[in-house]
């Protein structure tokens, strides 16, 4: 494989939204000398927001709404992290995001454990067998039993790990991690005000029992043999099968136990995988360019108001200025500016290999799931947008500034961050969410990023669903009986609202040659 290639490391970080995703983001943005730390950073008094975070919505809750790209080097290896919304209202975004990396690190808070949007996406990495690493965090504030924890993560993600690193307590009595990967121990000196320190000393002489005393080196060794009874060695190859799973355990926030992640993460990780087209299987070290656009974010330069096609380079080198096929337009393509990302901050680019994640301007030519080639017609599979499950009516509160809304509307659904159908019975336009949240951040970016203002207006609806039938005149029929629940899509696909589950299942009986679809991927 291409040497280029073999250093790339492209992963997700996904997480519940308290599980500190965002301290440990940040960490490891540090370690590639992206964000410059000195002496007192962890302040109480000093409240920044998350690197990651660049829209003023993010910054003000506190919450992270859309995936951000960031990119640095580690030693010889080039990182691609894609830290991705933790809130559940914004899970389809992270769906998508895993579409587009070759490994995924599970962030669980020691305390609370493994949540239900964690399990969710977990079930997104099994489909795709997708390599994962799983780190503890919070181990300096009250946290369950260790050997608790690995079972529950067994149970709740149903996939075997193997602990790489092992806690020495946890809250007040934590004392530091032993790194089993490089059997060696690092000591946690608690500070709020510098970055932690680390210690190394040989577990297997008095000099352990000198640092932590001796009931607690005692207990370590034990736990230790006790691991290596239970736990069968680590074994690489069942790791990037995605069948077996690292844990870490560590603080995120007092930039305990990131390093020793990174350190192996980087060793261990995939270089970018096979991706699966319609057509054949794409391998990462093909000679000729092929890619995929699994994002759009409007606005990232609010003073430009411009669109970003986040695209995921699948095979070869990407190169500035050649002419590469827009698949579905059959029309070639030159890009002057491709940009690679720190969270909003961008540079230009001359090249990039497979692995690598490109920003390229965008001005209504892409959708999610485009393909960019150097000639060869080619297709990504998984990229669906799911049936939403909560719809309302999207009015003007401002008839001066109707062209600002349909702008703004048109381009945060390209980001895929909700979607649009109009109703063929009155020609409203109907928005559909899976949650609540999403309609407040609509509102919100509307408003201050397109200086447009909207109502929403209630609408009870069960569900959306496309449908499509081989029988044209029994999919007519079906139209002229449903016609005030029958809507189009974006892409002019007929949509189906049904108003319950009842309904929904009577329509399914009384029309067999109708297939109902619940994703937009059919």
């Amino acid at each position: 494989m291409n040497a280029e290639i073999e250093r790339r490391r492209t992963f997700a970080i996904i997480a519940h939204p308290d599980a500190g995703k965002t301290s440990l983001t940040e960490k490891l943005l540090l370690f590639g000398g992206q964000i410059q730390v000195a002496g007192a950073v962890k302040s109480n008094k000093i409240k920044k927001t998350a690197t990651s975070d660049w829209m003023d919505i993010e910054k003000q809750r506190g919450i992270s709404v859309t995936t951000s790209v960031m990119e640095f080097d580690y030693h010889d290896y080039k990182i691609n992290i894609l830290d991705t919304p933790g809130h559940q209202d914004f899970a389809e975004d992270t769906y998508r995001t895993l579409t587009a990396v070759d490994s995924v690190i599970i962030v669980v808070d020691g305390a609370k454990g493994v949540e239900t949007q964690t399990r969710k996406l977990m079930e997104v990495c099994r489909m795709r067998n997708t390599p994962v690493i799983i780190f503890v965090n919070k181990m300096d504030r009250e946290a369950k039993d260790p050997f608790d924890l690995l079972d529950e993560l067994e149970e709740e993600l149903v996939i075997n790990v193997r602990p790489l690193t092992w806690p020495i307590e946890s809250g007040p009595r934590f004392r530091g991690v032993y790194n089993i990967y490089e059997q060696k121990l690092n000591l946690f000196q608690p500070s709020k005000q510098v970055v932690t320190e680390k210690v190394e000393v040989d577990i297997h002489t008095e000099d352990l029992d000198n640092h932590i005393g001796t009931p607690l080196a005692e207990k370590l060794r034990s736990e230790l043999e006790l691991i290596d009874g239970v736990y069968p060695a680590f074994n690489v190859d069942d790791y990037l099968k995605g069948e077996l799973a690292p844990v870490f355990f560590g603080s995120a926030l007092n930039n305990f136990g990131v390093q020793e992640l990174l350190d192996c993460f980087v060793e261990i990780a995939p270089s970018p995988r096979p991706v699966q087209a319609e057509e054949r299987i794409v391998m990462p070290d093909e000679p000729k360019f092929t890619g995929f656009v699994f994002k759009i974010t409007a606005n990232i330069d609010p003073n430009h108001r411009s669109c970003v096609a986040f695209c995921k380079v699948c095979s070869g080198k990407f190169t500035r200025n050649t002419p590469y096929l827009h698949v579905r337009h059959n029309k070639t393509m030159r890009f002057s500016s491709p940009t690679q990302f720190m969270a909003q901050r961008k540079t230009t680019v001359d090249e990039a290999w497979a692995g690598d994640i490109i920003g390229l301007p965008d001005n209504g030519t892409f959708k999610i799931g485009d393909t960019l080639t150097e000639g060869e017609v080619l297709h990504f599979k998984g990229l669906p947008s799911f049936s939403p499950e909560m719809f309302k009516y999207i009015e003007n509160a401002d008839p001066m500034k109707t062209k600002q809304l349909n702008k703004g509307i048109d381009q945060l659904m390209d980001e895929g961050v909700a979607q649009l159908f109009v109703n063929q019975f009155n020609g409203r336009k109907i928005i559909g969410t899976v949650g609540q949240l999403q309609f407040e951040v609509i509102q919100y970016r509307l408003e201050n990023e397109y200086n447009a203002k909207c109502r929403w207006e209630p609408i009870s609806l069960y569900k959306a669903c496309w449908i499509e039938s081989d029988d044209p005149a029994e999919l007519e029929a079906f139209k002229k009986r449903k016609y005030q629940y029958m809507a189009k899509d974006r892409d002019g696909r007929d949509v189906f609202l049904a108003d319950s589950g009842y309904v929904l299942q009577m329509a399914q009986m009384d029309f067999k040659h109708i297939k109902f679809h619940f994703t937009s991927e059919f």
